[in-house]
């Protein structure tokens, strides 16, 4: 999952700046620079890269970070960040954004490293570099090594150490537990939500240099937010995780009735839990109304999704919902804790 270092999904499109300041998003720009020339390619999974145009070589390092889903933690971590209500310290900033792109990337190359055999058997992931035979799994491993140990060591020196350790805890327990659980157990999920959900303690670490009891509320919201969202992506895609070998519950329930219930309980919850701000008097109750109403719309497909007959359409609904309702949400929680 989610720095959500979390299984892959379309999310919103990366803002411009930092696409360009932000770690490995930079190499989409400078492909975009480069002459293209046209070579011959194989793509034999698991054997050497094949010969392809240095444009292609590059656009392929940027996707195994999985910018979209990657942007989504930088975007996190800045909010814990913003909430704290730091010194103006723009080179703290600097480094939580550049760190956390790093470690982001890092961490979804080697997810893919591990996985690219159950990549290579399903539709919509067959075609990704490593499996396709683009980039060799050894050249993968050592670039998401080495981006996730320097976006570590960035956050330890440009901000502070647990800013650093947390970082380091994200991509461990990313890659070394979440990633080898989706074959064995169900449970899988609920795990995986737990490094998901520190980026914005990651972001609260580096303001503070400790974590208040605003920045746990924060990693509530994100870790309640990202079980509806998985869910409507597991059951969406349930036949192409059962031909990779995912152990998900969505396989585990063919009627998707356990998918649905768990689906609609955890979006309560989120809404419970996005009121306590206000609750323990950190926002005032213009946030509360937007958190309130976005809450509606976010548990409106839940309910669908409950119905038999309208479980395929509600599930994708349900995760456009999810994409639209955290932005939605977080920015003006940021806005009333630095406004009013």
């Amino acid at each position: 999952m989610g720095l959500n270092f979390s299984s892959s999904s379309s999310r919103e499109p990366e803002a411009n700046c930092l696409r360009y300041c932000a770690g490995p998003f930079y190499l989409n720009a400078l492909a975009n620079q480069l002459s293209h020339h046209t070579t011959e390619t194989s793509a034999l999974a698991g054997s050497s890269e094949p010969d392809v145009s240095l444009r292609g070589r590059i656009e392929d390092f940027y996707e195994l970070t999985k910018p979209r889903l990657s942007f989504l933690s930088v975007v996190t971590a800045v909010c814990g960040y913003l909430s704290a209500d730091p010194i103006r310290d723009f080179s703290v900033l600097f480094s939580l954004l550049v760190g956390t792109s790093f470690a982001a990337g890092g961490a979804a190359v080697l997810n893919q490293w591990l996985e690219r055999e159950a990549d290579a058997k399903m539709v919509r992931t067959k075609d990704r570099a490593i499996p396709a035979g683009r980039i060799a799994p050894l050249h993968a491993f050592i670039y998401g090594l080495g981006l996730s140990v320097l976006g570590c060591f960035l956050l330890y020196k440009g901000a502070n150490l647990l800013a650093g350790t947390l970082t380091a805890a994200t991509i461990a327990s990313y890659v070394l537990l979440y990633t080898p659980l989706k074959r064995f157990t169900t449970w899988n999920t609920l795990i995986g939500a737990i490094p998901g959900a520190l980026p914005p303690l990651i972001g609260w670490a580096a303001a503070e240099g400790r974590i208040s009891t605003l920045g746990w509320i924060l990693f509530a919201i994100l870790f309640l937010w990202q079980m509806p969202h998985f869910f409507a992506i597991a059951w969406t895609h349930r036949k192409d995780y059962a031909q990779g070998g995912f152990v998900m519950l969505s396989n585990a329930d063919t009627t998707g009735r356990k998918v649905a219930v768990q689906s609609f309980v955890f979006c309560l919850a989120l809404i419970a839990s996005t009121l306590l701000p206000v609750l323990l008097g950190y926002a005032t109750w213009i946030y509360g109304v937007i958190a309130i109403t976005a809450g509606i719309y976010m548990l409106r497909p839940s309910i669908a999704f409950l119905k038999t007959d309208e479980r395929d359409i509600a599930a994708r609904k349900l995760f456009f919902a999810s994409i639209i309702y955290l932005p939605a949400l977080l920015l003006p929680l940021v806005l009333d804790l630095w406004l009013l």
